[in-house]
């Protein structure tokens, strides 16, 4: 009885806890799906074609830029194409 009432304690402890990793786990997969969204990347590519076009950065400041959300908006796709799959 006494491991009984225990275990039920622990269990109960431990709610809090689990729901918490729980929605830390899907805050982490809402933030990666939109740092890794085509979409989102394609928008911002857009953007840092129009900053250039209005001269508020350089070229080598756009090259720099355009470099790694091509990267991202590479993981991106292969993201998408995994999930797909």
């Amino acid at each position: 009885m006494v491991f009984l009432i225990d275990d039920l304690i622990g269990d109960l402890l431990k709610i809090p806890l689990d729901l918490s990793l729980e929605v830390l786990d899907k805050i982490a997969d809402m933030a990666e799906d939109e740092y890794s969204s085509p979409a989102k990347i394609k928008d911002l590519l857009m953007e840092l074609q129009l900053k250039l076009e209005m001269d508020e950065i350089s070229e080598e400041e756009y090259a720099e830029a355009e470099k790694s959300l091509l990267a991202r908006l590479e993981e991106g796709t292969d993201r998408e194409e995994r999930g797909a799959e």
